[in-house]
């Protein structure tokens, strides 16, 4: 495993001093995340990102300092934490990297989450302790190869068996799903109704090829969940939820994780720009010290600071089981929109070295075209807001 001998002197902007508004504890969190993504994921991740290789040797890391289901109670193995302690971690990891955030995402909020709030009891204490451990890794297949932003049209089905259920389809664009050792999964049922279900690796006629040729997220694991008549037992289907509702609020969830997420993009971008303004020279003096580049860094910051607000007045409304679906969806909408632009500002002032892997942003800029699609696309999420504010609905 190569290891870059470049240092990763990052300092995260606090331009409004929101540090004050943070616990003790969230700053420990904050603390031994950003401590870890120095030390493991800093130094390897270019050449991974080269390889487009996904490093499996972080899981247990990730595990380690809280990323899978931090606010899943303890007694199913996870830390029962508060939403912007996920938030804050969350924005660390993507700090890091899009991709491995994504992993330990989709292993919270897409897989955890919908088996803790929609599975039996016996189907929480099967998997969450390992889920939250890393002895176990999960995915989530929703998007179909013809249905992305409306999963409603999905033609994944299943067909009660008696004893069993028998499911058909195909799944595409999942992150983990190369070596994932459950998935959850969303199929119609007889009478059209989506139901979710945990899918085990192993199960007859279960296969999980891998999806190459990424120029995004490529140092994450990416594949199709395919079905070819996977008999699925009845205690695998979680008991009560049914329709769009399930994978929704796994949506929510996921979503609420991006908005912190792509700000740590965004930061890590503004902070290598920062500093290289200040080393560069050109024309006698620090590129810094030229109106130009002052404005996109102000602009930078700024944008930084107002998404800094917003998702952690996002976070209090999560932890008191107050936010919207509305209000998380314009909070990923707007982070992941302003880390874009703040990458691409950045590539821009460190000239031709911005495109390569000494440093991060445009790794980060390639990633987050992929973020900017999943979990709701840009545009969707503009339809949410605007159909919230004007009860009218545009998307049919």
């Amino acid at each position: 495993m190569s290891r870059s001998t470049k240092k990763d002197l990052y300092e995260a902007p606090d331009y409004y001093l929101l540090d004050e508004l943070l616990t003790d504890e969230h700053k420990l969190i904050r603390a031994t995340a950003r401590e870890w993504v120095k030390k493991e994921i800093s130094p390897i991740i270019e050449d991974y990102a080269q390889k487009a290789e996904f490093p499996k040797h972080l899981i247990k890391g990730l595990a380690d300092i809280g990323a899978f289901g931090p606010t899943i109670p303890v007694e199913y193995g996870g830390a029962g934490l508060d939403y912007t302690a996920y938030g804050i971690l969350m924005q660390e990891i993507e700090r890091g990297d899009s991709g491995i955030r994504s992993t330990a995402s989709v292993q919270g909020s897409l897989v955890m989450y919908p088996i803790y709030a929609y599975g039996s009891e016996d189907q929480r204490k099967k998997y969450l302790p390992k889920l939250a451990s890393g002895d176990m890794m999960g995915c989530f297949g929703l998007t179909e190869p013809d249905h992305g932003s409306n999963p409603g049209g999905m033609v994944t089905n299943i067909k009660d068996a008696g004893s069993h259920y028998i499911l058909n389809g195909a799944k595409m664009w999942i992150s983990n799903a190369p070596f994932a050792d459950i998935a959850v999964v969303w199929a119609k049922d007889e009478a059209g109704k989506i139901r979710g279900m945990v899918v085990e690796r192993g199960m007859e006629g279960f296969s999980t090829p891998e999806t190459h040729n990424k120029w995004s997220l490529r140092a994450s694991a990416t594949g199709e969940l395919v079905f070819d008549h996977v008999k699925i037992p009845k205690e695998n289907v979680f008991p009560e939820i049914s329709g769009l509702k399930g994978p929704l609020g796994c949506l929510n969830q996921a979503r609420y994780g991006i908005a912190w997420g792509a700000l740590g993009a965004a930061m890590d971008c503004y902070d290598t720009a920062l500093r290289y303004s200040k080393e560069r020279v050109q024309f006698g003096k620090p590129i810094g010290g030229f109106q130009l580049q002052q404005k996109k860094l102000a602009e930078m910051v700024t944008e930084i600071t107002k998404g800094q607000l917003l998702v952690w007045r996002l976070g209090m409304l999560k932890s008191e089981n107050r936010a919207t679906a509305e209000q998380i969806s314009m909070a990923k909408r707007n982070s992941v929109e302003i880390a874009l632009d703040i990458a691409r500002n950045a590539r821009q002032m460190l000239g031709g070295m911005g495109i390569t892997g000494e440093y991060s942003i445009m790794r980060h800029m390639m990633n987050l075209e992929s973020v900017v699609t999943y979990e709701g696309t840009h545009d969707i999420h503009l339809l949410i807001t605007g159909m919230d504010v004007t009860g009218l609905n545009a998307f049919k």
